[in-house]
């Protein structure tokens, strides 16, 4: 197995500047329109600076010159300042300048007074948000754990998530106690709605097989929904491998010290088949799985106090 911590960058950055003055009066952001009406959808890359695979995915398809039949597409490059520090090097040093940009996604955050990088550029994409029927947030790992699609709460999320087929894990989620992620914001996670988001972790971040995700994971989405026709050169999708398998989290393990440690390098997606099994300690408490063939969805590679250790999860599907 791969340690994480020196894992190859197989991946290389694609340049972005040709991107920045966009069409939509925001930096990094491209928006294109059919003639026919049809949903607003948004392909999201650079939540995380360090997260290179939806960058490649959204450069590729705007070198593609993919245009929707119908609606409305847009390719938003996000944490562009982050990106911008990326050296393959110290590839982690990049996920964020001052705070993680997946945590700020709350009225109480975003119309507060405090203010940092991310927050800024928060600020500004946000009404582009807004915009949006439907949006695709293309992420990675840092464990080598196998590709899988969050989806929220909503049934709408769920479905849309097992109708792409692919990557073959679905998990149903709250999200984190540290903050609320962007799919989480606004009418993305209401109850009632049409709004929906959903997050794909391509992979594990260096991967050249996490960039080949990231976009077979546009393209299945942007096919299914008929907005645009196989573009010509794109990589063939994949046959269906195996059957897509939904789990709900019922538990985040959030540390509540510093002294938190796994039992064993867990990368994720590993099903304890037994109850009461220990699968780290919290100083000296041990954390144990709550029931039966518990599934760990991304264990913290450094676990801190206040933050999410890992989430438990049932099969549910």
């Amino acid at each position: 197995m791969t340690d994480p911590l020196h894992a190859p960058v197989e991946l290389s950055p694609p340049d972005i500047a040709p991107y920045r003055r966009g069409n939509t009066g925001i930096d990094h952001v491209t928006s294109l329109t059919a003639a026919e009406p049809g949903p607003h959808v948004v392909l999201n890359a650079l939540v995380h600076g360090n997260e290179i695979s939806g960058a490649i995915a959204l450069d590729s398809l705007l070198r593609l010159g993919v245009r929707p039949r119908r609606g409305r597409l847009s390719f938003v490059f996000a944490n562009t300042a982050a990106y911008a520090t990326f050296d393959r090097q110290n590839p982690y040093a990049s996920r964020y300048l001052d705070e993680d940009f997946n945590r700020l996604w709350s009225p109480q955050i975003l119309d507060g007074r405090r203010d940092s990088v991310e927050l800024r550029r928060a600020r500004a994409l946000r009404p582009f948000y807004d915009s949006a029927d439907l949006l695709l947030d293309l992420h990675s790992m840092t464990a080598d754990t196998a590709p899988l699609t969050l989806c929220g709460r909503t049934t709408r999320g769920r479905d849309l998530a097992l109708g792409l087929g692919y990557p073959a894990w679905v998990v149903a989620d709250e999200g984190h106690a540290g903050g609320r992620r962007l799919i989480d914001y606004g009418g993305f996670a209401e109850r009632e709605g049409a709004r929906t988001a959903i997050l794909v972790e391509c992979g594990q971040h260096w991967r050249a097989e996490t960039g080949v995700v990231a976009l077979e994971s546009c393209l299945r989405l942007l096919l299914g929904l008929e907005m645009i026709d196989p573009p010509a050169g794109a990589p063939r999708l994949r046959r269906r491998g195996d059957p897509q398998r939904l789990v709900e989290v019922t538990d985040a393990v959030t540390a509540a010290s510093e002294r938190f440690r796994f039992t064993a390098p867990f990368v994720g997606m590993e099903v304890i088949g037994r109850a009461g099994t220990v699968i780290g300690w919290d100083d000296a408490r041990a954390v144990t799985t709550p029931y039966d063939d518990c599934v760990l969805i991304m264990p913290a590679r450094r676990v801190k106090s206040g933050q999410t250790a890992v989430r438990l999860g049932r099969i549910v599907g």
